[in-house]
Formats: structure tokens, sequence, C-alpha cells
């Protein structure tokens, strides 16, 4: 996979102070003195590195408390632009993002996962082009592209590993394919993982514990343990949609029976309403129907929620988080889907586990994804070794 971190940096520390400002808190060089230990001079000329590559600009003046008031410095998140791009079975949604990840453009499409590598990724590339023109920069100025696939991903590499609902993805050079066609460096993971971050870092970023459940046209879980992304071993971790609900034979596309993500996900859920007369092809239909008082709809969707709650009862009882949080277009079909899931999870896990769980639905919603893709690319181009990194390329040039 194309890596951000292209020479060995000297250790410069700058990076390492860098993180500093990372919240957006504004410091002087007699706080950085104080905080990091450091003589003046070094603070001095770490401030004047970052400065250099656009990581740093002046803040205004502090407080004074005698004398001149003294400058302050800040993170500059338009130093660089994001592409962040989240893909679902059906949908594409991309943005071009500060490196705050705060989207400056942004697009919403139709497009069918199914169509295979080669077209999705360099549709995905025009767009994305476009969307860079449109927030007046330059794609030179990409810090690199982050981008979520609704199946498993080897993370190490950043290709897809036997995508049920991708025919054609297995193995697929996804971080090769976008890097020729930006010139960008590629980090690729999970679209469920990906959700899962964008929403821990904008809607609840002091939470440690939490399940983000997305439930679509497939049904998946992101991880998030000790305020971290989880990714299991292989990068499988949270994969609801694969495990077995007690008494389904439902036949599923990865091959077994009576998987919740047949049993619940929006196709199952659209076959079941074809078969009592109502008329719903897509996921989106099926919310659509519920919005507009349909009965038979609005059964179907809190019965899907019931059996994901028991699915989510025994992950309430192995991890313990403090919120699950339901995303994915199924969650806007309103208080249907949630009440099902919490009239089961409260009733089957044990009260020390749900004596502080909270059940809610996505307040990042669509954005989750692009957001949470944009800030696999963040962390990573920010991080110290990065920063010492980018430094040193300056320096040398």
């Amino acid at each position: 996979m194309e890596g951000l971190r292209k020479f060995p940096p000297r250790p410069t520390g700058a990076g390492e102070m860098f993180q500093l400002f990372r919240d957006g808190t504004p410091h002087t060089r007699a706080s950085l003195v104080a905080e990091t230990g450091q003589s003046r001079s070094t603070v001095a000329a770490r401030i004047e590195a970052l400065t250099a590559v656009g990581l740093l600009a002046p803040a205004g003046e502090a407080t004074s408390t005698g004398g001149r008031p003294p400058s302050t410095f800040a993170f500059d998140p338009s130093a660089r632009i994001v592409l962040g791009v989240d893909l679902g079975a059906t949908h594409a949604r991309l943005a071009v993002t500060d490196l705050a990840a705060t989207p400056l453009a942004s697009a919403d499409e139709p497009l069918a996962i199914a169509e295979g590598p080669d077209h999705v990724l360099s549709w995905v590339a025009e767009i994305g082009s476009k969307l860079v023109a449109q927030s007046g920069r330059q794609v030179s100025e990409l810090a690199g592209i982050g981008i979520g696939l609704p199946g498993p991903v080897d993370h190490a590499d950043g290709r897809p590993v036997n995508p049920p609902i991708m025919p054609g993805w297995d193995g697929a050079d996804v971080p090769g394919v976008l890097h020729r066609h930006l010139g960008a460096p590629v980090v690729v993971d999970n679209d469920v993982n990906v959700m899962a971050l964008g929403e821990h870092r904008t809607a609840c970023p002091d939470e440690q514990d939490l399940l983000f459940v997305k439930v679509a046209t497939g049904i998946g879980a992101g991880v998030v343990m000790d305020g971290e992304l989880r990714r299991g071993a292989q990068g499988a971790a949270g994969d609801l949609g694969h495990v077995a609900v007690t008494g389904a034979d439902t036949p599923c596309r990865c091959g077994n029976t009576g998987c919740l993500e047949a049993v619940a996900g929006g196709l199952a859920i659209a076959n079941a309403l074809a078969a009592a007369g109502s008329h719903a092809e897509t996921t989106q239909e099926i919310v659509d129907l519920v919005r507009a008082g349909d009965v038979a709809a609005s059964q179907a969707v809190r019965q899907a929620g019931r059996d994901i709650g028991t699915v989510l009862a025994a992950s309430v009882s192995l991890l313990n988080p403090s919120r699950i949080i339901i995303g994915g277009i199924l969650a806007g079909a309103g208080e249907h889907l949630i009440a099902g899931i919490r009239e089961v999870v409260y009733q089957r896990s044990l009260p020390l586990a749900t004596q502080h769980l909270r059940i809610v639905t996505s307040q990042a919603g669509a954005q989750a994804g692009v957001i949470g893709a944009a800030t696999l690319v963040t962390d990573r181009f920010l991080a110290a070794h990065s920063v010492d990194a980018l430094i040193t390329v300056k320096e040398d040039t």
C-alpha cells in the first residue's frame, strides 16, 4: 500500500511537539517551554519548522501579564486537503476536507459496487478531481485519500478479501489504482470501521468503548475499545452480518444459512414485504414506506431490529460497550428499528452490562463515512513521525 512516510526523518522532535496542537488550542512559546521542558531556542526552532511546512500559523496574541503580549500559534488545517470516499453496495459519497476533516466540497451519487474496481475507482478519481477543483484547491495538495469499502479488507495492504457483495474485487489493488489516478497516498478500510471512526471523532470523542452498527443492504459493526478502532487479527472484527440467528435458515449470499444479514438486512426486508404485497426494491424505499406510515413496512423493520438485537445482546455481554450507535440507510426508518434493538438487548443482557448502555442513532449520519475516511488519512499524515518526515523533505529541497 502506498504509505504516507517516504523518507526517514531526522529526529527533530517537532512532530511530537505538534501533537499538542492537534486539538486546535493555540499555544505560546512560553507555554510550550513549560509543557515540553525544552529550551526556548529549541521550541522556537520547532515552531519555525512547523510553520515552514504550513502546519502551524500565527493565531494572534495572548493576554499580556505585563509587557508585550506574547504571540500564539495554532494548527492550520487548511495546509493540505484530503479526499474521503465512502462506498456502499449501491451508493458513493465523496468529500474533500481539510486536515481537521471539515468538508469543503462533497458529492453523493448512486453507484453499484458490483460494476467492479476498474469502473468504480475510475469514477472515484474523476469525481474526486472535480471536487478538489470545486473546493478551489489542486490535486497536488492532497495529503492522501481515505476510502471505505463494503466488505472485508486486509488493512496491511488495503486489498479486499473475498467480499460477498463485491464481485470482481477480491485482491484488487485499490491503493495502487487510486494512487496512479491521483498521485496521492491511499488508506483503505472496511466501510463500517470508517463510519465508526467518523462517528467517534465527531459525535462522541470522549467515549472509550462503543459499537457502530451499519444497517443497510448488509449489516456490520465497527468496534472502538479503549478509544481505538479494533480490527482483529485479519481485519474481520465486527462482521455481525454473518453471525447466525437462532432458528433462521434463510440462505445468505456468503454461502451459509441463517446469517443476520439474510434475515434482517435491507434485501431480506424487501423480500418479506414483497411476499406481503408491498413493493420496495431498495433499502431507501423501505425507509420511505415506513415514513409514509406503511404498517407492514414498520412491522418488518421492527422485527429486523429484534433480530439485530439478539446478536447485539451477545456483543454487549462480550465487549461491554457504553454506547451502541445505529447508522446506515435503514437507521432513517426512525424509532421502529432502534426500538426493536433496544427491546431485545435490554431484555437479554445482564443488568451490569446495560447499566449505563445507551443505544442511539448516528449523529454524523451520512457524513460519518467520508469524515472517517478522511480521518484515516489525517491520523497518518499528522502522526509525529510523518510530520518529522515532512519537515525533513522541506529542509532537503
